[in-house]
């Protein structure tokens, strides 16, 4: 298949998942268009039947704003011509689902029939996509796709109680992992950096928005470290990194937490954790918590939202109400110090990160449901 990709090329987990999908696709023989305004961050090295292409928007005087979306549905479009596109995968409802949907619009005029998948990722729906301004567009763009896919069962049902689409056929298929790349037996552990002292290492990766409550985090290492010798690190950055060091300087743990920033090692630092929290308000998947269960790090987290259908409450990690930090830390300690519970959940997070989320069993959904949506 000839198959197109809009997605955002940024670290958040709809980008990496997009890019993921797309080279795992190539390897599999089939030809792919990235379509952004800036090369996906993990689209590093040459990949055969891989292509980029980069959406150019204007910027004149007149437009207060540059329009972003049309200049996107023209690219879409042009490509679509040009390399005689089957499908244009749209990785975030705005703005991708629409200006796929204007881009096929144009090509029907000249006889070209391009169909629309469009994958529902998270805040596209529960954030963004409910914010007055865009809720009609949002809606039009799900409804109007040949194709609607959701990371998670519980993203689906939001997306129909949020907009009641009830024309759109949802179909669940989840993300995924490779599990040779989060094999920490692979990597060359730097624990005697971020632990010199044989802490046990807990970590929390994220883009730091609030709806990670990453003061949350700090609260439950705070909890943790009572009890056991232990060191927090933080990885990426985000509007909410200044609240988190915050809270770190008001409990004084200044000398017990790395904030390392921005890294694409993520596989290489989760060879190092022993414990990874996400105390998120609300997860529609949990990607990094899935990479993190890949790894064999048992995860703490809050219960309610998609992270539910990741982590196996009590089997590879604990799931507490949100914003309920005591139980969370009463868990993390109980991990820490018990290391025949911690082998024993590393090693059921890993087997099941294995055999529900393996790329191998992923991918072929999407072909599948390509396939589907072609012959429709």
């Amino acid at each position: 298949m000839r198959i197109g990709i809009a997605c955002y090329p940024t670290y958040g987990g709809s980008g990496a998942v997009a890019t993921e999908l797309g080279l795992q696709l190539a390897e599999r023989g089939h030809e792919v268009h990235f379509i952004s305004y800036a090369q996906p961050f993990r689209l590093t090295t040459f990949r055969d039947r891989v292509y980029f292409h980069e959406v150019e928007v204007p910027h004149y005087p007149l437009f207060e704003y540059p329009p972003y979306s049309l200049a996107l549905a023209v690219q879409v479009g042009e490509v679509a011509r040009q390399h005689d596109l089957e499908v244009l995968h749209a990785h975030y409802a705005i703005p991708h689902a629409a200006a796929a949907w204007m881009a096929e619009q144009m090509l029907l005029d000249e006889g070209h029939e391009l169909k629309i998948v469009t994958t529902l990722h998270g805040t596209d729906i529960t954030l963004v996509g409910q914010d007055p301004s865009f809720w009609s567009i949002t809606r039009f763009s799900v409804e109007r796709s040949d194709g609607v896919t959701a990371v998670s069962e519980y993203l689906r049902d939001e997306t129909y109680r949020a907009f009641q689409c009830r024309r759109a056929d949802i179909r669940v298929i989840p993300n995924f992992i490779d599990p040779d790349v989060f094999d920490r037996t692979k990597y060359e552990c730097h624990g005697d950096a971020l632990a010199p002292g044989g802490e046990k290492i807990v970590m929390h990766i994220s883009n730091f928005r609030p709806v990670k409550r990453v003061g949350d985090v700090v609260a439950v290492f705070a909890g943790i470290r009572d009890t056991v010798s232990a060191r927090l690190v933080f990885v990426g950055d985000g509007p909410e990194r200044a609240h988190a060091w915050e809270e770190v300087t008001r409990r004084g743990l200044q000398d017990d937490v790395v904030f390392l920033g921005k890294l694409e090692s993520v596989a290489e630092l989760l060879s190092c954790a022993d414990l990874f929290l996400l105390p998120s308000e609300m997860e529609s998947f949990g990607l990094v918590a899935l990479e993190a269960m890949a790894s064999g790090v048992p995860v703490i987290g809050a219960s309610g939202s998609g992270l539910n259908e990741v982590v196996e409450d009590g089997q590879t990690g604990y799931l507490h109400p949100v914003g309920d930090v005591a139980a969370m830390s009463a868990s993390g300690t109980r991990l820490l110090t018990d290391t025949d519970l911690w082998n024993r959940m590393s090693e059921a997070a890993r087997q099941r990160a294995v055999e529900r989320f393996h790329v191998d069993r992923v991918i072929p959904m999407y072909e599948a449901f390509y396939a589907e949506v072609l012959g429709s």
